[in-house]
């Protein structure tokens, strides 16, 4: 998405507006939202005022700022917060641990081409 120029087009952010307008109150706070990364907290709000459930991620925002340090990747323009931070009281479940090293390895494959 960030292709486009437009680096606001988070998948995590369509999928809040997608919910807003496709599922009721109950049936969006029961959901759950599995990602790759940490939301950032752009899509932390927007899950948070679309009132969605539970998030799932693999890795922290916290380990990808450390991910791009070491390859010398400049970090995001926007500071990584936690999404308890943003949305106090959701309920997160990350990182995990056995699918880390697998996402981190995809991130490093993807700055070495860019």
């Amino acid at each position: 998405m960030a292709a486009t120029g437009d680096r606001t087009r988070h998948p995590e952010l369509a999928l809040a507006r997608w919910a807003a307008e496709n599922m009721g109150p109950e049936e969006r706070a029961e959901a759950t939202v599995f990602t790759s990364g940490e939301h950032c907290p752009m899509c932390s709000a927007a899950h948070g005022w679309v009132g969605l459930g539970r998030i799932v991620y693999v890795h922290s925002s916290e380990q990808l700022a450390g991910w791009l340090a070491d390859m010398s990747v400049p970090q995001p323009p926007v500071r990584t917060i936690p999404i308890q931070e943003v949305v106090p009281g959701i309920l997160v479940q990350g990182p995990i641990p056995e699918l880390t090293v697998k996402v981190r390895d995809l991130h490093r494959r993807f700055h070495r081409r860019a």
